[in-house]
């Protein structure tokens, strides 16, 4: 999320390569600050039916979240528009 304002950090995994070719994208949860490094655990492995990359939700070792306050944290990279039949689907 350079040089747009994110609700939660996003960022890559450093030497794991993802089906795209890329490093491997994560979502960090729990630390609401821009983080330059972070290491922790990963909860939840999101699968989008319209990307070749799952989408990793990492988090500190002492905080848990339901798949609800996942999901809100997360909802605004799922979202294309406000019609609902064009939104992305993460289970």
């Amino acid at each position: 999320c350079k040089d747009i304002h994110c609700s939660v950090n996003y960022g890559y995994v450093l030497d794991v390569i993802a089906p795209d070719g890329e490093e491997h994208n994560s979502y960090i949860l729990g630390l609401n600050y821009p983080l330059k490094s972070f290491k922790g655990k990963v909860i939840v492995i999101v699968h989008r039916n319209d990307d070749i990359e799952e989408k990793w939700i990492v988090t500190p070792e002492n905080i848990s979240f339901t798949k609800e306050k996942i999901m809100r944290q997360i909802k605004y990279n799922y979202v294309k528009d406000r019609n609902t039949k064009n939104s992305r689907n993460a289970d």
